[in-house]
């Protein structure tokens, strides 16, 4: 059982991660009102491949919900019916949460494979808490984890509607993703909590190496929130389109620079807190790998500041970020864990 709920712990980590990337590329491609409506896109469980399913045809049968573009409106139908020869209007209503009313299948599909992802990282997360009932005597604490990570599922989901009922408003998408962050952990806690370890009774337990620890992660935190500040403005700049993507940089507001001076805080405080886990000899490889990672997020960071931002690198940055704060989080639990004060 133990070995199930941590297999599955571990498939919800790797789903949510996905998420992560999906919707990076999600804001990457433009594609966040790909689908204009939620949970469905244009009205439709499987979302339309042709402009022709968006447009109103004399004999076409609609279902209640579905949607079309008519004269750059978004258009519900109230109703299912059968169209007549010509347009009637008691049929339809105005789409009133937003006035987005463009169609582009890639932007669509794209979207849509994002939400898919989405749903899917729930199939191991509801199986992980009805297993982890059994768990309810020997270790409520699994229990309360796998609770908590439906309930930052369902609150990630709302979220992800209200971005797209607001049409991309300003900062709801950070919230979104300091939700997904939020369950990054969760489940690294579970995985924690699951893993059979070695524990070393020792005296005292290195309370700077825990302290380094937590630092680190806060800080990852406050970066992260740096970068989507920046991410915000840049989303600016492609939807006005006034500039072109090698001005970017030197259009960027004084949040850019914090967040480029801030990564050397994170990158000592990090790195510190690894090298002192690997010294304590607890644990070796984990730590090894945050550095790696350190090392890769800082030039992918060199390289979207000097490269005029390019498209392909913004997903990068940000799956190299969340894995960051995975490990960190992952090393400063195992690390909790197998030091035991006598």
């Amino acid at each position: 059982m133990q070995r199930t709920l941590h297999n599955l712990s571990v498939a919800s980590l790797v789903l949510v991660l996905l998420v992560m990337t999906a919707g990076s590329i999600v804001r990457m491609t433009g594609s966040g009102m790909g689908c204009p409506d939620w949970p469905k896109c244009f009205g439709y469980y499987i979302p339309p491949t042709s402009i022709e399913t968006l447009n109103w045809k004399a004999g076409r049968s609609f279902e209640e919900g579905n949607i079309i573009i008519r004269e750059e409106s978004l258009l519900v139908a109230v109703k299912d019916f059968t169209a007549g020869a010509s347009f009637n209007e008691g049929n339809w209503e105005s789409y009133t949460k937003h006035d987005y009313a463009h169609f582009d299948p890639l932007h669509t599909w794209i979207e849509f494979i994002n939400r898919l992802i989405g749903v899917l990282a729930g199939v191991p997360a509801v199986v992980l808490l009805l297993l982890s009932l059994f768990y309810l005597r020997s270790d409520y604490w699994v229990f309360i984890l796998a609770l908590l990570g439906i309930f930052l599922l369902g609150f990630a989901a709302w979220l992800g509607k209200l971005v797209v009922d607001g049409n991309l408003i300003p900062h709801s998408i950070t919230y979104h993703m300091f939700s997904a962050l939020a369950l990054l952990l969760v489940y690294v806690g579970l995985i924690v909590r699951l893993t059979k370890v070695e524990v070393f009774f020792t005296p005292m337990r290195n309370r700077i190496i825990i302290w380094l620890g937590v630092l680190g992660l806060l800080l990852l935190l406050v970066q992260i929130g740096l970068g989507t500040t920046v991410r915000e403005q840049v989303d600016l700049f492609v939807k006005s389109g006034d500039l072109h993507r090698p001005n970017w940089i030197e259009n960027l507001d004084i949040y850019f620079k914090i967040h480029r001076s801030f990564s050397i805080a994170v990158f000592i405080t990090v790195g510190a807190f690894a090298l002192m886990v690997i010294q304590s000899m607890t644990i070796s490889t984990w730590p090894r790998l945050i550095l790696t990672l350190l090392i890769a997020e800082v030039l992918a960071g060199v390289g979207l500041a000097y490269l005029g931002i390019p498209a392909s690198l913004q997903p990068v940055h940000l799956l190299l970020a969340a894995l960051t704060v995975a490990l960190n989080g992952y090393v400063l639990m195992l690390y909790w864990r197998k030091t035991r004060a006598a």
